[in-house]
């Protein structure tokens, strides 16, 4: 079985939640005893949120492919990185290993794809809903019309991520907000709707959602596995 390394900490909640859905799609594909083959190196939050907050993501690109050779040198075969936000530097990753990178937009385009999802709502960060590295991808490679929430609400959902789910706390008066914006994205059409920050799937499952749900951190993992095992 290959190696699946994985640059985590981003935040930490939910690098836990990839570190259960690796082991739980492994057992779910192999049996008995079976879990994924994985490194995950932990990096100190509070430097990159502060440098998210600068805007130097040029820095960030720096301590993302340090992160990322330290696992090829570890041994891995496969890298991902355990943030939706991050991948706004994804090509200093790639540019600095000789192993694959799995982008976390991939295996949720192509599930929306496979779904015959052509507009779909995103939830994220401002970063992720507001720039243009991981819609952009979205519309380039799998042709999707992607809505975002109004400023205010981009507000809210950024502010409930960092100030609360990235410290565990998961508040039932959060969920109402999320639920509210996806009911508004859902009367503008959306087929669906990304969780896309990893930390969201701890606040929203889709029995709380009016649209069917893509949790970015569930595909994102399920995909590593079926590398991991399929490219053994």
């Amino acid at each position: 079985m290959k190696t699946i390394g994985v640059i985590g900490g981003m935040s930490w909640e939910s690098s836990t939640e990839y570190y259960r859905l690796l082991n739980r799609h492994a057992k779910a594909r192999l049996g008995g005893h079976h879990n994924a083959r994985s490194l995950m190196l932990t990096v100190d939050f509070a430097s990159i949120e502060a440098c998210q907050r600068a805007g130097d993501w040029a820095a960030l690109g720096l301590q993302m492919a340090e992160a990322a050779r330290q696992l090829e040198r570890g041994g891995a075969d496969l890298v991902l990185l355990a943030t939706n936000t991050m991948h706004r530097v994804y090509e200093s990753i790639e540019q600095a290993i000789d192993i694959p990178f799995l982008h976390i937009a991939d295996p949720t385009g192509s599930a929306l794809r496979a779904a015959g999802i052509e507009r779909v709502g995103l939830l994220g960060t401002r970063y992720t809903m507001e720039q243009t590295f991981y819609t952009g991808r979205l519309r380039e490679r799998y042709g999707l019309d992607t809505l975002t929430p109004d400023e205010a609400q981009r507000a809210d959902v950024h502010r409930i991520i960092y100030d609360e789910l990235c410290h565990g706390n998961v508040n039932e008066e959060s969920r109402a907000v999320y639920q509210r914006i996806i009911e508004g994205m859902a009367a503008r059409d959306a087929q669906a709707v990304i969780l896309g920050c990893t930390e969201i799937t701890l606040l929203i499952k889709p029995e709380d959602s009016v649209l069917p749900v893509f949790d970015t951190t569930a595909l994102h993992a399920q995909a590593a596995v079926e590398w991991e095992i399929d490219s053994a």
